[in-house]
Parts: C-alpha cells; sequence; structure tokens
C-alpha cells in the first residue's frame, strides 16, 4: 500500500511537471507566470496528498509515503523497527516504479530538460539555503501533523492540514529547494533522470526537521499525547500500529 500510494504520488508529479512545464504544452503556454504554474502544481499535488491519505489504503497504512514521516514515529515509539524497514523500503520501490511508469506513458514530454522527471535540486540560492528551507518546511510539516492528529476535535482533518501545507509548500518554497521533504519521492526521480546533485539535502534535512518537531512536540506535550502514527485514524480500518479499530481511540502512550 505504502509503495502504491508514493507511486501514483510520482505518477502525478511527473504528470502535472509536464503539463504545466513542458513548453510544448497548451497550459504552459497559456500561463506564462512561474508563481501561477507553481500554484497550480501546488494545488494538483496537495489534491493528490490529500485523496491518497483519505483512499481506503492510506487509511489502512496510515499514509506516510515518506520515510522521515516514518522514521519520525518510529523514533516515538509508534512505529516498529521491522514495520519500519519495510515501509522505507516500500516507499522507495514505490518512487522509482511510479516514476519509470509516468516515463512509459508520458515518453520524451517527460524527459525534456524543463520537466526532467520532476527532479528535486537546490535553487539558485545554493544547497545551503535549500538545506535550511528542507528543514523548515519539514519541521512544519510534522508539528501540524502532530498537534492536529493528537487533537481529538480535528483529528479527521490531519490530511486536509498535510495537503494544504504541500500545496504552500510547492507554491512558494519551490524555487529554493524543489520542494521535496522525503528522500524517496527525491530519488524516484533521480534514479530515472540521473540526476545526483546535492542528493544528500534531501535524505538529511527532511528527517532532520521532522525529528526536531517530534522532539519538540515531546518537550512540550509529553509522550503521553503522542496516540498514533497514522494520519487517520478515524475510519473502520484496523490500525495495523496500535490494534484498535477505526473509531476506537488508541492508548496514548509511547514505549
Amino acid at each position: 500500500m505504502e509503495a502504491t500510494e508514493l507511486g501514483l504520488f510520482m505518477v502525478s508529479a511527473c504528470t502535472f511537471a509536464t503539463l504545466l512545464g513542458h513548453p510544448a504544452s497548451p497550459i504552459a503556454q497559456a500561463i506564462p507566470n512561474p508563481l501561477v504554474r507553481r500554484m497550480l502544481m501546488g494545488t494538483a499535488m496537495g489534491l493528490t496528498a490529500i485523496s491518497l491519505i483519505f483512499s481506503p489504503w492510506g487509511k489502512q497504512s496510515g499514509a506516510h509515503f515518506n520515510p522521515s514521516v516514518t522514521l519520525t514515529f518510529f523514533r516515538l515509539g509508534k512505529v516498529k523497527p521491522w514495520d519500519a524497514a519495510f515501509y522505507i523500503l516500500a516507499q522507495f520501490v514505490g518512487a522509482i516504479v511510479g516514476v519509470v511508469l509516468a516515463s512509459l506513458v508520458l515518453g520524451n514530454l517527460v524527459m525534456h530538460p524543463s520537466v526532467n522527471y520532476a527532479v528535486t535540486v537546490p535553487g539558485s540560492d545554493g544547497p545551503g539555503v535549500a538545506f535550511l528551507a528542507e528543514v523548515i518546511i519539514s519541521f512544519i510539516l510534522m508539528t501540524v501533523v502532530l498537534t492536529v492528529s493528537n487533537t481529538p476535535n480535528i483529528a479527521r482533518f490531519t490530511g486536509l492540514f498535510a495537503g494544504a501545507l504541500v500545496m504552500t509548500y510547492i507554491t512558494f518554497e519551490d524555487p529554493f529547494s524543489g520542494m521535496s521533504m522525503n528522500p524517496a519521492r527525491t530519488f524516484g526521480s533521480a534514479f530515472s533522470a540521473h540526476v545526483w546533485t546535492a542528493l544528500w539535502i534531501y535524505f538529511t534535512a527532511p528527517p532532520l526537521g521532522m525529528l526536531l518537531a517530534s522532539q519538540v512536540y515531546l518537550w512540550r506535550k509529553g509522550a503521553h499525547r503522542v496516540s498514533c502514527a497514522k494520519l487517520h485514524h478515524q475510519n473502520p480500518k484496523r490500525c495495523i500500529f496500535c490494534g484498535y479499530p477505526g473509531e476506537t481511540q488508541p492508548a496514548k502512550s509511547v514505549a
């Protein structure tokens, strides 16, 4: 499920990057303003993320589709080591396969330098700024996820908050780092494009930002205020992390 979710995310990323970035695309020709195109890309990817989180499989797997998210919940004691290892492996496989499938459908269009398999690389301000930007946006995302998912009245809307941040980040942060927050997402594009520029940023900054966010949350709220690793727990799907059925709240404790 995790592999399929990130694979579909990558198919969506490559498709919309082609539609909004390829010079032959009628949409790209009709919208010359890069900010407007980024806004449309952000909307498309934010809605993709929301759709995956609220999909039947997203409700069942927890809809991490990001090694940084899985590592953070592992650090919080909400994912077992064996599950974390296979989640992360599945996420990397899904990202690679998703881009490969997109390239089979889109052909030379997705290979064009203006699209280049939707790679994430540092912007014109350089790797240092890209690293800092990735840490900041990852920190904010995980802070929001932990806060919302552990607030009973709004926990069911965690996916909407996450999707809204994806929309915002692609619109405004993309020029600084390419907006990844996800080592597997970046690797999937880099694998097909053979572009490994500053890959270390996307393998270190997102996990660092999210782990820092989890530590700050623990300092502020305490370990007992972290319930589960699922982004959408209020559903009839059995939780693979805490074992509770959908509407039943999991025990609020951390090992």
